[in-house]
């Protein structure tokens, strides 16, 4: 004889609330509104699902125009320890708030990302949330059409066209370049990433250009150079800067990545670090601290800007969207450690 809990073969709502001794609105609003629900009972309720292996139908209740409960996170890539810090606080914040995260990602490349934007809001998402804030204009109209709450991370801007949470990123920039100013060095170069579709890349190298223009110091083009988010092409791009007889007595680096690759093409070169060489990141990613020597970095509050994003997005959720447009700015913090040095009067060669 079927399971008088079951519907067909599989266990239900109601066989959930019998079980748990609660009522089904109970065991509803326990997925759904959490903090409305006394701990003790959601933790039987949870108890039930777990001996009953009850599995919610989102899909149904997507088409009946409920929640989801789930927000889709689209990052440029999940190769490396950029986002990571970012994207677990994120997710920490918005389970908490009883969210279940699908992340996607575009590699850098924002018709991909419109691709996938279009893919998570078929699938009924209740919000999107996205790094930065250069976007095809389809993303944007697109998003702007179906209603749904959004929300930048990582950049802050007091101008943007949808909510966003993040640090300045010119502000990031300019500190870094102040840095080495201060400590005498005057032959800087830039090792960035792409900035055409990078708008945090694009403030940094613009905040960094900014901070040396003040002092007087114009970067020659052939100590700008690119990198993409990766040790091993960043320790090339470094090396070809730093294998010539007249070299920077110091590298600013768009990312704490690239700083790494950096400093490993210094090595290669025979230069020490920091004596013959200062090497400047942004970001201070888990590591950063603890290479050998320690790096040097500007630090962008990651863990805080996902944990605020997550909060943001679930009570502009809870409120359909009310809110309107929220920003957010974090504040960016100077790191010294191991790898910037005063500038040496006269260096420019390699070290004996």
């Amino acid at each position: 004889m079927k399971n008088v809990y079951k519907q067909g073969d599989k266990v239900d709502i109601i066989a959930v609330a019998r079980a748990a001794r609660v009522s089904p609105s109970t065991v509803s609003r326990s997925f759904n509104h959490p903090h409305l629900v006394n701990p003790t009972t959601r933790k039987k309720i949870a108890r039930a699902v777990e001996r009953l292996g009850y599995i919610r139908n989102r899909a149904a209740q997507a088409m009946h125009g409920k929640r989801s409960a789930t927000i889709g996170l689209i990052v440029p890539t999940i190769n490396h320890t950029i986002f990571s810090e970012v994207i677990q606080s994120f997710s920490e914040a918005v389970d908490e708030a009883g969210f279940t995260i699908l992340i996607a990602s575009h590699g850098f490349d924002l018709d991909r990302e419109y691709a996938v934007l279009r893919k998570l809001l078929e699938h009924r998402v209740d919000g999107i949330a996205l790094i930065g804030l250069d976007h095809r204009e389809a993303s944007y109209r697109l998003i702007e059409q179906q209603g749904v709450p959004v929300i930048a991370i990582w950049n802050y801007d007091a101008g943007s066209r949808i909510s966003c949470i993040g640090a300045e990123n010119f502000a990031a920039g300019a500190l870094a370049a102040r840095h080495l100013v201060e400590l005498g060095h005057r032959r800087i170069a830039l090792v960035f990433p792409s900035t055409d579709e990078n708008d945090r890349a694009r403030d940094r190298r613009g905040g960094a250009e900014a901070a040396l223009a003040d002092y007087g110091i114009t970067v020659p083009a052939h100590w700008r150079t690119e990198a993409p988010y990766s040790i091993s092409q960043a320790k090339q791009a470094a090396g070809e800067l730093l294998n010539h007889s007249t070299r920077p007595t110091a590298l600013l680096c768009g990312n704490d990545v690239i700083a790494q690759g950096a400093i490993y093409a210094a090595r290669q070169a025979g230069i020490s670090v920091p004596s013959g060489l200062s090497v400047i990141g942004i970001g201070d990613f888990n590591g950063s601290a603890e290479m050998e020597p320690a790096l040097t970095t500007v630090r962008i509050p990651a863990r805080d800007i996902g944990r605020r994003a997550g909060e943001q997005i679930t009570r502009a959720i809870a409120e359909a969207g009310a809110l309107g447009i929220e920003r957010q700015r974090c504040d960016v913090e100077l790191l010294v450690r191991q790898t910037t040095a005063p500038a040496c009067a006269g260096k420019s060669g390699r070290d004996g």
